[in-house]
């Protein structure tokens, strides 16, 4: 299927080359001679010139054919045939110059050698051009093919970034369904039916934001933002007024582009290691602000913290948070490879720190 769509630009390069090079052609051996013909001449000896390239052209082209029917077979079978296919259209070309400079018009027009020595003494200059051109066909068609290995090799590796991307981020939902479900059947068995559709009304909105907005896509923050705002009223219900958030977002932070849901999986950290823990609950402060090209994300609360957080960062693994956070080190990695930090340190005077940078990008 590729093959039949890529025909015609082949075709059509294959042509526009043949045209380019024997006009080329032409035109040496017109310039060559204005050196020394009269001018009176010179429009009859292009046309003899004009009238042997087009030969030299057909000649080719049906070379080209030639060259195409063993393209699949051995090495030694295709440098044979370059071989051969150059002698026999070398001795054709030949014989039809010979029938040329037989008439009276062409007889003063040297076309068997042109003046110029053959790269073969016992053959015919004609078989020099023709190996010259089957050799440079071959070299543009080997180049061809791998320029097209090589577009193939970058599609399927942005198919398979695109893929990983996809599959990092649909892990997401299944992970946040699951606790806010969990929290949503413990409201029924309690009988607190207005808090569960409370709850219900506010998933479906958050659902519908994930389900609006492709993995592959990257939105301001301001509209990330937002997207939190959903999150924490659904977490809202479950905890009521033990959670506590601060929001600090700089304005020009705002217009920074983000991969869409990058905070709701540190904020579900922050709200299961800080507040559901707690009785008293506890505070989530959310901070953003852009240094020197970079933009700056900061979830912190104030919970009991992480003993360890050298070895969180150099595990790389579940010990960093779980899934959520896992998924997001894993997202920050196949977009923006090593651009991009992921840290974590203790919050003064007590909690833990999460702190996100990447490149400052806008729209």
């Amino acid at each position: 299927m590729v093959a039949n769509k890529l025909r015609p630009t082949r075709n059509a390069q294959f042509w526009a080359f043949q045209l380019l090079g024997w006009t080329s052609w032409v035109v040496l051996l017109t310039l060559r001679d204005v050196t020394f013909v009269p001018a009176e001449y010179m429009v009859a000896r292009a046309g003899i010139f004009a009238l042997d390239a087009l030969v030299g052209l057909s000649l080719t082209s049906a070379l080209r054919y030639v060259y195409r029917y063993v393209w699949e077979r051995s090495v030694h079978t295709r440098v044979a045939s370059v071989f051969l296919g150059a002698l026999a259209a070398s001795f054709v070309w030949e014989a039809i110059k010979n029938l040329i400079t037989g008439t009276e018009l062409g007889s003063s027009v040297d076309l068997t050698d042109y003046g110029w020595v053959s790269l073969f003494t016992v053959l015919p200059f004609s078989f020099s051009l023709m190996l010259a051109w089957s050799v440079l066909y071959f070299g543009i068609k080997y180049y061809q093919l791998f320029q097209l290995e090589k577009e193939k090799s970058l599609r399927s590796e942005a198919l398979a970034h695109e893929a990983q991307l996809r599959m990092l981020r649909y892990q997401l939902n299944p992970h946040f369904l699951f606790n806010t479900l969990n929290a949503i059947s413990t409201l029924v068995l309690q009988h607190n039916t207005e808090s569960a559709n409370s709850m219900l009304t506010k998933l479906s909105k958050f659902l519908r934001y994930s389900l609006d907005h492709d993995p592959l896509d990257q939105v301001d923050l301001a509209h990330e933002i937002s997207s939190v705002k959903l999150y924490l009223d659904i977490e809202k219900v479950r905890f009521e007024e033990r959670m506590k958030i601060d929001l600090n977002i700089a304005p020009d932070a705002e217009r920074a582009l983000v991969p869409s849901l990058l905070l709701q999986p540190l904020i579900e950290n922050s709200v299961k290691h800080a507040i559901a823990r707690s009785v008293e609950g506890g505070l989530i402060q959310i901070c953003a602000r852009v240094s020197k090209r970079k933009l700056i994300i900061e979830v912190a609360d104030d919970g009991p913290g992480i003993p360890d957080y050298s070895a969180v960062i150099e595990r790389n693994s579940a010990a960093s948070g779980g899934v959520g956070l896992k998924n997001i080190r894993n997202r920050l990695q196949e977009i923006y490879g090593t651009d991009h930090e992921l840290t974590f340190s203790p919050r003064e005077p007590v909690g833990c720190k999460v702190t996100v940078v990447i490149p400052y990008e806008t729209e």
